[in-house]
């Protein structure tokens, strides 16, 4: 960059078929105040290529031109790479073709319907680009009118106020904070690595990266780190970074990818402004595969320390890398690690369940140490326990689930998800509120950063009656996790066990609206119209159940209070025809509704005898108020450690 008063320099990226439309962009950026390097400036017998490449290191940004013909240009294409690769990038298009891949997350200026006038918004659209990207802004750069700017022009205005001293920066800072509800200063989302390695095959690997960033920056509690399910619905990029980073509500965008061929991997990183679009930092790693621990690192080191001391006190102390935990540098057992995350995450049967258990076994076996993969272990055991686990095996799936999770937090005693995965386990698997209350308690402190951390934590505390708590998780975990389905089901869940029944119901609504298909929304809004005596709404979200247990004990409730007592018997029979002892809760409900409590305490019992999950909402569930004087009931709360 240029010294003192030296006009800064703009490097034209261009295909020669656009040059008519390249001089006029030309004198329209000399006019507002650039030195413009062109390859039309080259002297006669210079050497082509190392003018190019001497004028694209000096100068101050690269203002590249998209168009049908660009895009195909193997020099425009190169010259691209090198000003994203040197954090200087500054895109256009002169037809609103598509930027090529590796281009697409950069906001480009629509020059469409530019005349060639240098006073245009389009010509100011760039030079605020060039300001954002240079920290330089030209004082006598263009401003367009504001009845002729549109909301996304609109992004970038107080990009181009950027200045070079540490107060012009905190006006942008805090006017882009401002102008974007929610978008905090050092929020920040990681987007799924694009997989470059010409094999479907290879997903796993570059989703596993990006997420083994995300969780590391999460460590970092001056960061606010947008969690997986939020982050990952961005994956085929169909909007460009600034709407991607307006719907997730963060200030900045990890982008990447990954190219693994063999022993050999390349990693690409970039680091996004969601306020304009541009690129902040960019780096490109070649590396051998056993260093891709070394390559994640550096990432998550150099993007902490760029966003933190963007917001850090001017005498703060330099942000360091945060650390790793519950990680390895075995590659053998990392390669099986992310395999099987991948596997569990699918959620699909019993048998990718199972095969993600050998993939996270395989982890194990190369590098016992590993205690990401002891906890992955246990929440495998947990979830095939809870989903397909017979009555008669389930105390020793839970066993093993619990040795995993101890096993993970004796190696990394800081590791967040450990210490939740153990109180997840002991609550729902050992049914044992009591003894879940230490690491849940833990994982809070040490996951303050971790969507599913505090969700889990929220979930634990509403169903033990410490209601602030519970709120005071969820919505921590809502910023960092906005557009998980699972979240706003959870956040609908602790609203009804605070009994506040129509609060309850707006959740549960967002998260279908997410997904229509999830499991036990429609009928947790049964439930709660059911409380509020609303019965044929509850009946039609009963109906509209797909998890066919729930569905059934509603349906016998709702039925019975409509006064159709034959075709409640009828639900209720089929519960227990399709689901038998795995089903002792609720059918425990139903009948305390129908007031036959001396039948639904027997069940009760059986449901603690079987290890029925259902028994987490004891203490709190209004179906089964009508027995709560019951000394026996009484009972059955203190063995479960509802204190």
């Amino acid at each position: 960059m240029g010294d003192g008063d030296a006009r800064p320099t703009v490097f034209l990226s261009y295909a020669r078929s656009d040059q008519e439309r390249a001089a006029k962009l030309a004198t329209a950026l000399e006019a507002a105040g650039y030195d413009v390097w062109w390859d039309a400036l080259i002297e006669g017998g210079a050497a082509f290529a190392k003018s190019i490449e001497a004028a694209l290191d000096k100068c101050d940004a690269v203002v590249v031109v998209w168009s049908r013909s660009s895009v195909g240009s193997d020099w425009v294409l190169d010259e691209a790479a090198r000003g994203r690769d040197l954090r200087k990038l500054v895109p256009a298009t002169l037809d609103g073709t598509e930027p090529p891949l590796g281009f697409r997350q950069y906001q480009a200026v629509d020059l469409s319907r530019w005349r060639g006038g240098s006073d245009a918004a389009e010509v100011a659209a760039i030079v605020r680009g060039i300001g954002a990207a240079t920290g330089r802004p030209v004082a006598a750069a263009p401003r367009s009118p504001p009845s002729r700017l549109t909301r996304r022009r609109l992004v970038a205005i107080v990009a181009g106020a950027t200045g070079a001293g540490v107060a012009g920066f905190a006006t942008w800072w805090y006017g882009l904070a401002a102008r974007r509800p929610g978008a905090g200063a050092n929020s920040i989302a990681v987007l799924p690595f694009v997989n470059l390695s010409g094999s479907a095959d290879q997903d796993y690997f570059s989703d596993g990266l990006s997420e083994e960033l995300r969780a590391t920056l999460a460590r970092n509690l001056d960061l606010q780190v947008m969690a997986q399910a939020s982050s990952g619905q961005f994956r085929d990029r169909k909007d460009d970074a600034v709407t991607i980073a307006e719907k997730l509500g963060v200030a900045y965008l990890l982008d990447g990818s990954v190219r693994r061929a063999g022993n050999v991997v390349r990693v690409t990183a970039d680091l996004i402004d969601g306020g304009t679009g541009f690129s902040r930092w960019s780096q490109i790693f070649d590396r051998a595969l056993s260093d891709i621990f070394a390559v994640q690192r550096e990432i998550a080191g150099t993007v902490a320390q760029s966003l933190v001391t963007r917001f850090a006190p001017p005498d703060g102390a330099t942000p360091v890398a945060p650390a790793v935990v519950g990680g390895t540098d075995n590659i053998l057992a990392y390669d099986a690690y992310l395999r099987g995350r991948a596997l569990y995450d699918l959620s699909a049967d019993e048998a990718s369940e199972r095969a993600a258990l050998a993939q996270f076994d395989a982890a194990i076996a190369a590098d016992p140490g590993y205690a990401a993969a002891h906890a992955a272990r246990a929440r495998t055991l947990t979830a095939i326990a809870n989903q397909y686990g017979e009555a008669a095996e389930l105390a020793a799936l839970y066993d093993a689930a619990v040795a995993s999770a101890e096993r993970a937090i004796a190696l990394a005693p800081d590791f967040a998800d450990a210490h939740s995965t153990l109180g997840s386990t002991l609550f729902q698997g050992r049914l044992d509120a009591r003894a879940a209350r230490v690491p849940f308690e833990r994982s809070r402190e040490l996951g303050a950063g971790e969507a599913t951390v505090l969700a889990r934590y929220a979930l634990y505390s509403a169903r033990t009656g410490r209601q602030r708590e519970a709120s005071e998780a969820m919505q921590r975990a809502l910023v960092l996790d906005r557009l998980n389905p699972l979240l706003h089901r959870a956040a609908g869940s602790i609203e009804y066990a605070a009994r506040n029944w129509a609060a309850s119901i707006p959740p549960m609504r967002r998260a279908l609206e997410m997904n229509p298909k999830l499991s036990r929304a429609h009928a947790a809004i049964g439930d709660a119209l059911l409380m509020q005596g609303r019965l044929d709404e509850a009946r039609s979200e009963y109906e509209a159940e797909p998890a066919a247990d729930v569905r059934l004990a509603g349906l016998a409730v709702v039925l019975r209070r409509l006064g159709r007592q034959a075709e409640a018997e009828t639900a209720l029979s089929q519960l227990v025809a399709d689901f038998g002892d795995s089903a002792h809760y609720q059918q425990a409900q139903v009948l305390a509704d129908w007031g036959r409590r001396e039948a639904a305490l027997a069940h009760l019992g059986q449901a603690l005898v079987h290890g029925d999950s259902g028994l987490i909402y004891l203490r709190n569930d209004p179906l089964l108020d009508p027995m709560r004087g019951d000394p026996r009931f009484q009972d059955l709360l203190k063995r479960l450690g509802f204190d």
